[in-house]
């Protein structure tokens, strides 16, 4: 079976389905509905289909959204099978794998021993977050995987099942009816540990084989892999992380490692059956029995050295082959997920971790008015502090509850550590850290409690990024902090998402480049370790876009002791979903990460940095005219969604910070996502135009061609280029009232701004929009059928509803669902929503 057949077959199922249900007259207003999209796509009138829409009620727009969503979900589950069948049919090593990663760091110069230890020295962290870009609910999700496990045969049997999947996902409700709890979404980011655990032994197995191939030896090289979790510990605003919600995560995290540790240590188990040695029958049973039942009783257990004892022994026994087969899964598990199953991250933001500092100082009679001090006495006050081991608050004496609120997730992973080790808790991130004084504070709350943490500091805004070195530097000079840090890795976060908003793509991208780099010079002086947090989104306007290919454009001699990287939304659905696609995403990650690591510093052209330097203030400078500009508020309102969104039941975060509902108390994804619901995705390229026009057609051209930084901004916005929509666009500007003229106007000046910027990007790469990435195209032009649908239904109801008196908070409910719906189904066929 080919893509298109399986296309095919899930369309005719769910054709059948549909008029089994809803009867035949429906099933013909669908096809008629995408034959007039077909014909408005080619270029013909698009008055019958418009007249046809307004024509429709409320309930049959309703079903019409449903079907073409539920369409365009067998379509991306089609799409994921076909990777799946590429991948297990293609010999050989594959480009970015693990055996092509060692391959080109030997003829880099890289001996057996330089690999081994760059391999020790980095780390993958990828962190689950919880951010509101996985629109499907996890029965809908649990429906698709059953489908998806049914494609690969297609027998009878299976057909049949496919059918009665799709039968029950027509009447499954696609809409949360409340939002999800912290521990909804700690569920579902978690439920695909178990599809990654499966990935993860073939991983090691294969890293082993590759260095045998490539450098003649046996290696003991680990997989440098680990993960982390914000679900639960991410409390920068929102209320409902509360220390609870984090007892709670915590005790899932347990529960789920717990049982991945029994399956693999019962599979161990029954698959080392043979002898030892010494004519011990039950040689390696027995301590596998042993460790099962410590396991079982919810005992911290060394098992890590046991398991590598156990190791030792089966190849000193020479049991090799049942050591790399039998126990290497058991062993990655213990390795990567231990009894923690994931690291758990606190994050606040400074404003509200400085006010608990400035209770506590209160309260304790040090200082009256903490957040009245200049930033020098706030240092000399807390250096103070920390140089001292006592607490502040009497032992056994409650705390207030502002002061609980910030010191009980602190106590909660303290007590998680006790319980399974210390890797139970990551890191205490620090959002919008401005000074050093926000990284120190969080340091005296963890002393009430007793537990050492390190802090992160996350620098997202564009002067945040540009200051964030002299914090780093002033930081790492302080003995009071070097003590705390000690031998330990220096973390340091850079956020995509606020200094995209402020300054716009290309600016943000080239500031988060020299960001890095200068930052790197300052840990490299200070002779600290380092590690970067990149907090990407899905979007591109969010620093999304294919892992490895960010990776590898990362600065040169940047990457010290590894990375960190967030995975939010549908990026956990569609990269691991399938434990081949699981594979195949984190290997292409760790041969990015590898071969990036592997690089030194070296200097770039200077023609090239103060080009780029010109390109980004240019760039800047056009995006902050746009967004200052008076009309572009109320543009942006009339032709997004942005307020139905924040209706929707996708995340226990509110969609705005507290304070006026301006676009800087806009959260980011949100902001992100409106835009992609027009199909503008502006964030995604704008002010690129002048960015490029800045540095001249041929001097970017070579740019492209030799500096992996400037190539991975280039082929982002190609992507996001090509997922934009100027047929759809102008459908939602006809939402702009007919008195305001001048917001028509503005209008015209994107799509103006959109053409422009098309060939630019086409100039210097010397193709089309993604020439490159056929398959990607591809994905692109099998979704518009069934995706233009969707927009022009929600234009219809966006018009419907904002007729109604009292806007959308007096939305009728036969409105309200047909909309929210027609978000979700757009969310599903664009992908990378946020």
């Amino acid at each position: 079976m080919s893509l298109n057949e399986d296309v095919n077959l899930l369309g005719r199922t769910l054709g059948t389905v549909l008029s089994e249900q809803e009867g035949p007259e429906f099933l013909e207003l669908v096809e008629r509905v995408r034959a007039l999209v077909r014909q408005a796509r080619a270029g013909g009138d698009d008055t019958p289909l418009r007249e046809l829409l307004a024509g429709v009620g409320a309930h049959t727009a309703e079903n019409l959204v449903r079907a073409f969503t539920l369409y365009f979900q067998l379509v991306n589950l089609a799409e994921e099978y076909e990777r799946v069948r590429v991948l297990q049919s293609s010999p050989g090593p594959r480009p970015q794998s693990l055996g092509r990663a060692l391959i080109e760091l030997k003829e880099m110069g890289l001996s057996a021993d330089d690999a081994e230890a760059l391999i020790e020295r980095v780390d993958l962290g990828l962190t689950f977050t919880a951010h509101p870009t996985e629109m499907r609910r996890r029965t809908v999700r649990g429906h698709l995987v059953d489908v998806a496990q049914d494609i690969s045969s297609l027998t009878p049997a299976a057909v049949e099942r496919i059918a009665a999947h799709i039968e029950a996902l027509w009447s499954t409700p696609e809409l949360r009816r409340l939002k999800p709890t912290v521990q909804d979404e700690a569920k579902g980011g978690l439920s695909y540990v178990s599809v990654i655990a499966q990935a993860l032994p073939a991983l090691q197995q294969g890293l082993r084989r590759a260095f045998m191939e490539v450098y003649g030896r046996e290696t003991a090289a680990k997989l440098p892999i680990s993960f982390s979790s914000w679900m639960g510990g991410d409390r920068d605003g929102n209320p409902f992380v509360t220390p609870q919600a984090t007892r709670e995560a915590l005790t899932l995290h347990r529960e789920r490692a717990r049982e991945l540790l029994l399956g693999g240590i019962i599979g161990a188990y029954a698959d080392l059956s043979q002898e030892g040695l010494e004519d011990d029958q039950d040689a390696y049973r027995r301590e596998l029995r042993l460790l099962h039942n410590a396991v079982r009783d919810g005992e911290r257990v060394d098992l890590l050295p046991r398991l590598e004892a156990l190791d030792a022994r089966l190849r000193q026994d020479g049991q090799g082959r049942s050591a790399d087969l039998l126990l290497t899964p058991l062993l990655t598990h213990a390795r990567v997920f231990g009894q923690h199953l994931v690291s758990l991250d606190v994050r606040e933001h400074s404003g509200l971790t400085g006010a608990a500092v400035a209770a506590l100082l209160k309260e304790a009679g040090v200082e009256q008015d903490y957040l009245a001090l200049p930033e020098h006495a706030r240092l000399e006050l807390l250096t103070r502090e920390l140089r001292s081991r006592r607490p502040l608050w009497p032992a056994g004496v409650p705390l207030p509850d502002e002061l609980e609120r910030a010191v009980g997730p602190i106590r909660e992973v303290a007590r998680a550590a006790a319980l399974v080790g210390p890797r139970a808790f990551g890191r205490y991130v620090v959002s919008m850290s401005e000074s050093v004084s926000d990284v120190l504070e969080p340091l005296i709350l963890a002393r009430e409690v007793g537990f050492a943490i390190l802090p992160v500091p996350l620098f997202e805004t564009l002067d945040d990024l540009e200051r964030a070195p002299a914090v780093m530097w002033e930081l790492l000079g302080l003995p009071e902090y070097r003590a705390v840090l000690g031998s330990g890795v220096q973390e340091i976060m850079l956020g995509y998402s606020d200094s995209n908003k402020d300054a716009g793509f290309l600016a943000a991208n080239w500031a988060l480049h020299e960001a890095q780099r200068d930052i790197s010079e300052v840990c490299r002086k200070a002779g600290v370790p380092w590690r970067f947090f990149h907090g990407r989104g899905t979007s591109i306007g969010r620093g999304g876009g294919p892992a490895g290919r960010a990776i590898l454009g990362q600065p040169a001699g940047t990457i010290d002791a590894g990375l960190r990287i967030t995975e939010q939304g549908e990026a956990l659905a569609d990269k691991y979903s399938h434990p081949v696609l699981a594979q195949r995403n984190l290997e292409q990650a760790l041969y990015g990460l590898l071969l990036a690591a592997a690089r030194p510093a070296d200097g770039l052209p200077g023609t090239w940095t103060e080009a780029l330097g010109r390109a980004s203030k240019a760039s800047a400078a056009a995006y902050r005219k746009l967004v200052e500009d008076e009309r572009f508020i109320p543009l942006f309102e009339e032709v997004t969604p942005i307020h139905e969104i924040a209706r929707l039941n996708i995340a226990s975060r509110p969609v705005r910070r507290p304070g006026p509902p301006t676009l800087g108390s806009l959260r980011a994804i949100p902001w992100v996502m409106s835009w992609t619901q027009n199909r503008a995705n502006l964030p995604g390229w704008y002010g690129l135009r002048e960015g490029l026009a800045e540095i001249g057609p041929e001097l970017a051209g070579e740019m492209y061609r030799g500096w992996a930084f400037f190539r991975s901004v280039l082929d982002n916005a190609q992507m996001s280029l090509a997922k934009s929509d100027l047929l759809i666009f102008e459908e939602y500007t006809r939402l702009v009232p007919q008195g305001e003229p001048d917001h028509a106007t503005l209008a015209a000046e994107l799509e103006e701004a959109y053409k422009d910027t098309v060939k630019a990007v086409e100039g210097v790469v010397g193709e089309e929009l993604l020439s490159t990435e056929p398959r990607l195209k591809r994905s692109i032009e099998l979704r518009n059928p069934y995706i233009d649908p969707i927009h022009r239904l929600q234009v219809e109801l966006l018009r419907r509803s904002r007729q109604v008196e009292g806007g959308v908070e007096q939305m009728p409910a036969e409105l309200e669902r047909p909309l929210l719906l027609s978000v979700q189904g757009i969310s599903a066929g664009v992908r990378n929503t946020g």
